[in-house]
């Protein structure tokens, strides 16, 4: 399977303002009045945002482009060797996050996350812990009897739907990878399959399909293009409905991972996870500083629980497909 990647970077017009050199910009469309080229993408034949970046790439045959929005240049990138560039030759310059962004805010809890935060200290801390306490091969590793366990039931449950009927069942795939999908994380963060009570067929519960459907939901909406990331006067309308549903989504996932959370973090306040590291969760709450004291708070917690949710999502969506 071929893919093409686009990557936005809005930090491009913050160098040229700075730099004595005013380097041209790469290709683009010519602009609009006050707006920029917004008004062309809104009235782009019901295209979706990157099928609209596409086309302008493919326009102006090139793999670098600039797209004017008022006062923000967007950098289209659909180059290998340039994602390179701009992804580690240069990566302390392109690799922060523009505060103005008020939908990633809801899910880093005020950019106190690893991702969709501006450059910092705290950003420096939660990746630090994202990536040497979460994502490295050795906890990947040590989940590895989860996932596995989770193949087979999954397989069991399959066979037992195809059984009915006289081996006549209709199974939706779409579905059954989902509640995959979402057992595996669970597994790997909370050392449990379900959120509520289990079912007889080892199929989701209503619960699950609910934290699902929200997780889906996040990933499609959190960076997704809204107006008012360009034209901040806009934002206490919330013209694209972003906000009120990425909100509605993380409030879901939040009802059913939190309690789980301040639970956990209870006992171990009452010294009852003491034996050493299950799942992800009780890695998390045990990490110290160099003093011995707490490294995390139970807000930084939580973020990063969800953070890994969304990660892990993708993840395994893409072990599963490619």
């Amino acid at each position: 399977m071929a893919f093409t990647s686009i990557l936005f970077f809005q930090r491009y017009n913050r160098i040229r303002k700075h730099s004595n050199l005013q380097p041209p910009l790469p290709p683009g469309p010519k602009l609009w009045p006050f707006v920029g080229y917004l008004p062309a993408m809104l009235l782009s034949n019901n295209l979706s945002t990157h099928e609209w970046i596409h086309s302008i790439m493919k326009q102006f045959n090139t793999e670098i482009a600039s797209i004017h929005f008022r006062n923000t240049y967007i950098i289209p990138v659909t180059s290998p060797e340039l994602a390179l560039e701009f992804l580690h030759t240069y990566d302390s310059i392109f690799g922060s996050r523009s505060s103005s962004f008020g939908d990633s805010d809801m899910l880093t809890r005020g950019s106190i996350s690893a991702i969709l935060s501006p450059t910092g200290p705290q950003w420096r801390k939660m990746k630090r812990i994202l990536t040497s306490e979460i994502l490295n091969p050795s906890t990947i590793h040590r989940m590895l009897a989860q996932r596995t366990s989770e193949a087979n039931t999954l397989l069991c449950y399959i066979f037992n739907q195809t059984c009915k009927n006289g081996g006549g069942a209709v199974i939706n795939i779409r579905r059954i990878t989902q509640h995959y999908c979402g057992n595996i994380l669970r597994r790997m963060l909370f050392n449990r399959r379900y959120y509520g009570k289990r079912r007889e067929d080892g199929g989701p519960t209503f619960e699950d399909k609910e934290h699902n459907q929200a997780l889906l939901t996040a990933v499609r909406r959190v960076n997704a293009f809204s107006i008012s990331d360009f034209i901040p006067c806009f934002k206490p309308f919330d013209l694209d409905g972003h906000k009120k549903i990425l909100k509605n989504a993380l409030n879901v996932l939040r009802k059913y991972d939190e309690p789980i959370i301040e639970e956990r973090v209870q006992q171990w306040k009452n010294d009852k996870k003491i034996e050493g590291a299950e799942d992800i969760l009780d890695i998390l709450i045990s990490l110290k500083d160099d003093n011995g004291n707490i490294l995390l708070t139970i807000e930084e917690i939580k973020t990063l629980i969800i953070v890994s949710i969304l990660q892990f999502l993708v993840l395994t969506y893409m072990q599963i497909w490619i």
